[in-house]
């Protein structure tokens, strides 16, 4: 077969879809007087366009001009189950999955369904900050089991969690896997053992696997490939969103192999209103599973040495940057320490004074202050640009 050549040094023109990452309107909200030709490396979104076979499809819907009510009909499934099978190696069962509007807010439905008021959830921090937002504004206490860094790499603290998970009895642990923001893999006896202790306590595991596509180095493990034994505890938040980058279309789905579990979400989801699925939505999932997976993987090659670029830039150019080895995704996470300065104080001046945005580890619930994160995923020659243009700002700063 004919190796395609997808340009993913073209850039898509981020006006005509009004990325909230490049909008001048949001950035100057946040920014005020950061200059006009400013680089946005912080909103975890591609600059990429799409594979070509889901502009096609989108294409095609369009061109029928109806945009009426859908349902999850015979063909998503059929594409979820032949994914997870065939790329990553799970038996995933039709009656398992369920179609809702997007990871975060799916989040937002699992609180509701199995907390009540002042109940508890615990995740491991830093972490993607809508994982605690969504447990603030639905009156749920954050139990933070910090992670350990161990020579560059976090490790979860055990004995920590145990005695969390005893003493104050979350009802849900939102487990990010691959980590977010660090891109670390977890590897399969460190998911069963989260697995194991969440059993012991009753606490149901949500396992949030939405970065699991973008793998630079090793093998991802999903939560699935568990033993069955741990299935009645085990609720799994994916999409194709991160990997082929279809955040605007707001639709994942969750795998729940427990029925009553399924449940009780399901119910939850119907309470909210949550029953007809975004048209595009369901058509970017199937084009995406179905005819785009050596769109995926020239994509991962492209992000690879994206960041093999900026790992070699940032030691030749920024020794007090220690950039986190990362496995998974396009957002590097590194440490900032050695500078003597916080993320606040870098990120404000670097957006304002030295034209580029990057995202600071305070975003991400707790024990990130000293963290900063870029995004990579972009044609190499802006990347380049703003790497320099760090490289300046921190020389002069």
């Amino acid at each position: 077969m004919m190796k395609v050549d997808y340009q993913f040094d073209q850039m898509a023109d981020r006006r005509i879809d009004h990325a909230r990452k490049w909008d001048q309107k949001i950035i100057q909200s946040k920014y005020p007087g950061t200059p006009k030709d400013c680089i946005p490396m912080w909103i975890a979104d591609m600059d990429f366009k799409a594979a070509p076979a889901i502009d096609e499809a989108f294409m095609k819907i369009a061109q029928n001009g109806a945009y009426g009510y859908t349902y999850a009909y015979d063909e998503f499934y059929e594409a979820v189950m032949n994914w997870h099978k065939h790329r990553h190696n799970n038996q995933v069962e039709k009656d398992w999955i369920t179609l809702s509007y997007g990871t975060v807010s799916t989040i937002h439905y699992l609180y509701q369904a199995f907390c009540q008021p002042n109940d508890c959830v615990i995740m491991n921090t830093p972490v993607y900050d809508p994982f605690r937002y969504a447990a603030v504004h639905n009156g749920i206490n954050v139990v933070a089991n910090t992670l350990k860094l161990v020579a560059g790499r976090y490790e979860i603290d055990f004995d920590l969690l145990e005695e969390q998970l005893r003493t104050r009895r979350p009802k849900i642990f939102l487990f990010c896997s691959p980590h977010n923001p660090s891109g670390r893999m977890w590897e399969l006896a460190e998911i069963k053992k989260v697995a194991q202790l969440c059993q012991q306590y009753g606490t149901i595991f949500v396992c949030d696997e939405v970065h699991s596509e973008i793998i630079l180095s090793g093998k991802f493990i999903s939560a699935l490939q568990l033993p069955e034994s741990y299935y009645d505890n085990l609720i799994v938040l994916t999409s194709p969103n991160k990997g082929f980058n279809l955040g605007g279309l707001k639709t994942s789905y969750s795998i729940i192999p427990n029925e009553q579990l399924r449940r009780t979400f399901c119910h939850r989801l119907e309470m909210n209103s949550i029953t007809s699925p975004n048209l595009f939505g369901v058509v970017g999932i199937i084009t995406a599973y179905n005819e785009c997976e050596d769109w995926l993987d020239a994509m991962t090659d492209y992000i690879r040495e994206n960041y093999r670029y900026t790992k070699e830039f940032i030691e030749n150019n920024l020794p007090d940057w220690q950039l986190m080895e990362m496995s998974a995704s396009y957002l590097p996470w590194i440490d900032i320490s050695k500078t003597g300065k916080t993320a606040l104080d870098i990120v404000e001046p670097l957006a304002k004074i030295g034209g580029v945005i990057i995202e600071p580890g305070t975003n991400y619930a707790s024990d990130g202050e000293n963290f900063v994160r870029l995004n990579i995923g972009t044609p190499k020659p802006i990347l380049v640009e703003a790497l320099n243009r760090i490289k300046a700002f921190m020389v002069k700063n």
